[in-house]
């Protein structure tokens, strides 16, 4: 009889966790299509729940999108920490890092079009990207990799190149979306103070197989 009893709030929280999910991943979609003043009702017959529901879980649709990006700032940012791991020199991680979210523009035009969407809360969120870039930007002053005065400044202006790069690489479909990321990755190193030959060289390294990046925004 115990194990019947706990066993329906499990059910229960499994069933809420569903319908969260879907709420958010139906808000991504919407996002992703650009489709920002879609009514909640909208956001929930594509999430295929009811209005009550919407709101055991959200106050607002504007709750529901800032969740939305978080969740899928996680995602990313969670793929690259996987596939850094083995990774000793933080210049080299942040390196790869950037040479990945910049190629996910094409591979996962979803996941990139919900970034770019949302690029302010790409800089101040707490999940995903920001924190992760901002440690290997940190990692790499302590380490005498980096020449940065100031994490927070420097983060602005990684952030600022991967939103213009994303935008670019979607406005010119017929640019190289590899080479353009490596380009603006070596200057950014550069930018830093890692030498030249040095920076390039790090730029033209074998990355891991980029489609274990998740291609789905949730």
């Amino acid at each position: 009889m115990p194990e019947r009893i706990d066993a329906e709030p499990n059910r229960l929280e499994r069933r809420k966790a569903r319908t969260r999910a879907a709420l958010v991943r139906a808000a991504q979609s919407f996002m992703a299509a650009g489709k920002l003043n879609a009514p909640i009702l909208e956001i929930t017959q594509a999430a295929d729940v009811g209005m009550g529901s919407f709101y055991n879980h959200f106050q607002s649709k504007d709750e529901l999108f800032h969740a939305a990006v978080e969740a899928a700032l996680e995602v990313h940012g969670a793929a690259l920490d996987q596939l850094t791991v083995g990774l000793d020199d933080p210049a080299d991680i942040f390196a790869q890092s950037f040479r990945l979210t910049g190629r996910l523009h094409r591979r996962s035009p979803d996941l990139s079009k919900v970034l770019l969407h949302n690029g302010l809360a790409l800089a101040a969120s707490g999940k995903g990207l920001a924190p992760r870039a901002r440690r290997d930007i940190e990692a790499a002053a302590r380490a005498g990799r980096f020449n940065v005065r100031d994490p927070e400044l420097a983060m602005t202006i990684v952030t600022g190149a991967a939103l213009c790069l994303g935008q670019l690489l979607h406005d010119h479909p017929d640019r190289d979306d590899s080479e353009a990321t490596d380009h603006v990755t070596e200057d950014l190193l550069r930018m830093f103070g890692i030498p030249a030959d040095e920076a390039h060289e790090i730029c033209q390294r074998p990355l891991p197989d980029p489609d274990v990046v998740p291609r789905t925004v949730a």
